[in-house]
């Protein structure tokens, strides 16, 4: 289509399919070497591991205060159950990667507090 006034047609001249694929190469070769240097330096314990392993803890002791109808089960986690189950390495993998801070979620949990430093301002 030509426009009224104008004698020619211009064309506008991207960039090469070569600098495209090396860019798009270039950028893969960022992402990887990234997410490669991400699983060496943490391996298999994740980035906020502390939070992870409150929120496990948590999430534990919830579910016995919840799941439990006379409440001896929870109160046992609060009279140093959370501890043990931390200390003995029967809470699980989260639990490993801070047990002192499984154990405070455990607490938490079993008492039926809010969870301690969650939401937007925590």
């Amino acid at each position: 289509m030509v426009l009224l006034g104008q004698q020619h047609l211009a064309a506008h001249r991207g960039p090469s399919r070569r600098s495209r694929a090396l860019v798009l190469a270039a950028g893969l070769a960022v992402l990887f070497s990234g997410g490669w240097l991400l699983a060496d330096r943490y391996g298999d314990r994740p980035p906020w591991a502390e939070d992870v392993a409150y929120e496990a803890g948590f999430l534990h002791g919830n579910r016995v205060r919840q799941y439990d109808p006379t409440g001896e089960e929870a109160a046992a986690l609060l009279a140093g159950g959370c501890e043990r189950l931390a200390a003995s390495g029967d809470a699980g993998v989260k639990a490993a990667y801070d047990p002192g801070r499984w154990a405070t979620g455990c607490r938490d949990g079993a008492a039926g507090k809010q969870p301690a430093e969650q939401g937007l301002l925590g």
